[in-house]
Formats: structure tokens, C-alpha cells, sequence
């Protein structure tokens, strides 16, 4: 990533900020392992969604403080958690029975790659890759509406956001909207639409490192975020 982009990019838990203000209030949602986890610690006020993790609790809160870690007491991720008033425990297979029925409003998840027509790759084989998909390819096709959060680029400075993925895909055409360190992008009708963008990168250049056409259609909003 070329340094002009690093200077201006959002941090992990501003793109995480971002996507939480679109968690509508009382939503069922499940947070993908790793980064997709900082989510839950930027609810907006006034607003209560209600977190789902696949080994089994729906309801948690957030991370305890250090220290006062139950063990029993763990994430999809095997971090720990809090319980919120109201939570409930099941077994694993009633958990994915509430994926696999559509009974969730949102997942979001992390990505090595996004095409165009939504599809999504979040999983590698490769070096430092896990050997399955794992319960990915279950949250993309039970949510009700499946968002990404990633960098806009790869470390290398490869664009993320492509015509057509190149990895093994998690699903096919699942997903909606994708929350970058530059922009946030929707997915309409099998193309990018951009939504918004930092007000430091030109339209010209942040199409310079998309993968695929970013159409626009209306005013194109400023990303603004606060440091967090």
C-alpha cells in the first residue's frame, strides 16, 4: 500500500464504527471471527442488537474486563464475553439451525476478496489459511443481509474489491454492502455502487485501486468518522 493511501485510511475499529451505525435497533446479528468482533463495541445510543455467536449464546455483551475472563464463557473466536440481561445458551446445533433458517438480520464478516456480484472469498488454504470454509458459507446464505468490513487494499496494494474472486469462495452472490478503510460501497445489480468515500481521495483515485467499476448514482456522501 503506496504511503498516501496508509496516511489517510481508517483504522480497524473506525471501518468497525462505521458499520455499526447501520445495525438497526433490536437486530439479530452474528460477528465474524477476528476484526468483524470490534463491531459490538460501537453500538450507537438508543440503539440494542442482539448479538448470535455459532458455538451457541445469543444476547452477549461485551469483552470483560482483564482479568475477570469466565472461560465458560467464550465467543465463536474463544474470546471472552459478558452476558447481557436475557441471554440464552443452546446447543451448537440449534445455533446453526437459527443461521440456516434465516432467523438473523445481519452477519458481518471479513474478507480477502469481494466481486462485484457479491460474491464473497474470506477463506484460504494457503500459507496461514485453515483448512474449511467453516460456518461462513452458513451466515452468508441465512442472514437476511451479509456485510463486509476490510481494507480497500491488500497489503501488497492489490485491490480487494474485484470483477471476479480469485480465491475460494465462502458464497455467491451474498453480499450487500462493503465497508472499506477508504469507502463504503453497496452492491446493486451484480456492480459496485459508492456510497461514500474519504473526502481526501478523489472518485479518479480510489477507482485507481478498485478492482471493478464503482458506479455512482446520486451524491456521493463523505466518510466521515471519529477517531476511536
Amino acid at each position: 500500500m503506496s504511503d498516501a493511501l496508509n496516511n489517510i485510511k481508517l483504522s480497524n475499529e473506525q471501518i468497525a464504527w462505521r458499520a455499526a451505525q447501520d445495525i438497526e435497533d433490536g437486530a439479530y446479528v452474528n460477528l465474524g471471527i477476528g476484526f468483524p468482533e470490534m463491531v459490538a463495541k460501537f453500538q450507537p445510543g438508543g440503539r440494542e442488537a442482539i448479538f448470535h455467536t455459532e458455538n451457541g449464546v445469543l444476547g452477549f455483551g461485551e469483552a470483560p474486563a482483564k482479568g475477570e475472563e469466565d472461560w465458560d464463557l467464550i465467543n465463536a473466536g474463544k474470546k471472552a464475553i459478558t452476558l447481557k440481561p436475557g441471554a440464552a445458551f443452546f446447543h451448537h446445533a440449534d445455533s446453526f439451525a437459527m443461521v440456516r433458517g434465516g432467523h438473523l438480520d445481519v452477519a458481518i464478516l471479513g474478507a480477502y476478496q469481494v466481486a462485484e456480484n457479491g460474491d464473497l472469498a474470506n477463506w484460504s488454504t494457503g500459507k496461514g489459511g485453515v483448512p474449511a470454509v467453516g460456518g461462513a458459507m452458513d451466515l452468508v446464505h441465512g442472514a437476511k443481509r451479509v456485510a463486509v468490513i476490510t481494507e480497500h487494499v491488500t497489503k501488497n496494494g492489490d485491490p480487494k474489491l474485484l470483477r471476479r474472486c480469485t480465491m475460494p469462495l465462502t458464497g455467491v452472490g451474498c453480499v450487500t454492502r462493503v465497508y472499506t478503510s477508504l469507502a463504503v460501497v453497496d452492491i446493486e445489480n451484480g456492480h459496485f455502487v459508492l456510497l461514500e468515500k474519504l473526502p481526501q481521495i478523489s472518485y479518479d483515485d480510489l477507482q485507481a485501486v478498485t478492482g471493478a467499476e464503482l458506479k455512482i448514482k446520486g451524491a456521493i456522501g463523505d466518510l466521515i468518522v471519529p477517531v476511536v
